[in-house]
């Protein structure tokens, strides 16, 4: 397996110069575009590395699978998808426009930043400290690393910068979708998107998808089996954005891609993959990563369906 992810990497690094990184928060500019790296957990525990998976990156959407379970955790499957649809879209992750057709009344799904705003002011506390904090706690147990945190620099890019959600969630607000101080919602959502990761990390969230929503070193059930493949389902249909359906048929892994380079993939039963490479393509994602997680999917014949 090493030898076949080193293999990997390096057929596919070149790609790397193909897209370019985020730009448009100003803290992920500085991430090195030849960056590429990845990490595997199998279900017996085994990890493979090759790359730069030691590199630290910041979450971004892909905390959108784990604020989502925290929030039908809080709130049950009802209320939660009363507020946000179940339909992958064709737009960008960061459209807001349909958000005004006659016919719409909530974004779509959790996987675009209309949705995960939504999803972010549903989880519960007295405080949006409290809030934070228990986002925070499940990511640390998700992951299996209590080190877990945000980074702060990056945290206050998207804060300065994020002028396009304050703009839909305001718009959310004015739709009676939005419960709660707005200014508060975004914080805490800023925040979520800005805690710090690694390939490895985001490999162990999606062995705990994998494994039905336990962690495997323990054998502690987070969330439930229906959670978890509620998660993985949207990952299917919206977890790459308005690239999930050719990602589908190419790859067929549940697979979440977040802006900062990080695609996180659970094969069910079988193992949780995360990728990093900065460098993106039209659509948001990491343009060599996918390629690599294409490769692999082919290789060992991973695709779900």
């Amino acid at each position: 397996m090493k030898k076949l992810l080193d293999e990997l990497i390096e057929k596919n690094r070149h790609l790397t110069k193909k897209g370019k990184v985020a730009d448009y928060i100003p803290a992920l500019k500085k991430a090195n575009s030849k960056d590429l790296g990845i990490c595997i957990i199998d279900m017996k525990g085994n990890i493979y590395t090759s790359g730069e998976y030691k590199t630290k990156f910041t979450i971004q959407s892909i905390s959108k699978t784990l604020s989502l379970m925290l929030a039908i955790m809080d709130n049950g499957v009802e209320k939660v998808f009363s507020k946000v649809g179940m339909e992958p879209t064709g737009d960008a992750f960061n459209s807001m426009y349909k958000l005004e057709m006659p016919d719409v009344y909530k974004p779509l799904n959790p996987m675009i930043n209309a949705g995960a705003i939504v999803v972010t002011s549903l989880i519960k506390g007295e405080s949006s400290e409290e809030k934070f904090e228990r986002i925070l706690n499940f990511f640390r147990k998700t992951t299996c690393n209590n080190k877990l945190n945000l980074n702060e620099e990056v945290y206050l890019s998207e804060k300065e910068t994020g002028n396009k959600n304050v703009a839909m969630a305001y718009l959310l607000k004015d739709m009676g979708i939005l419960e709660g101080d707005v200014e508060e919602i975004l914080d805490i959502y800023f925040k979520q998107c800005s805690i710090e990761v690694d390939c490895i990390d985001i490999a162990n969230i999606g062995l705990f998808l994998a494994n039905r929503g336990k962690i495997l070193k323990t054998g502690e059930a987070i969330t439930t089996d229906y959670i978890a493949r509620i998660v993985k389902t949207l990952m299917v249909t919206c977890g790459m954005y308005d690239f999930s359906g050719e990602f589908a048929i190419r790859v067929g892994i549940p697979a979440k891609s977040g802006v900062s380079g990080g695609i996180m993939a659970s094969v069910p039963h079988r193992m949780g993959i995360g990728i990093y490479g900065p460098s993106l393509d039209e659509k948001g994602n990491s343009v060599a990563g996918y390629e690599v997680l294409e490769d692999l999917s082919k290789k060992l014949n991973l695709s779900i369906f």
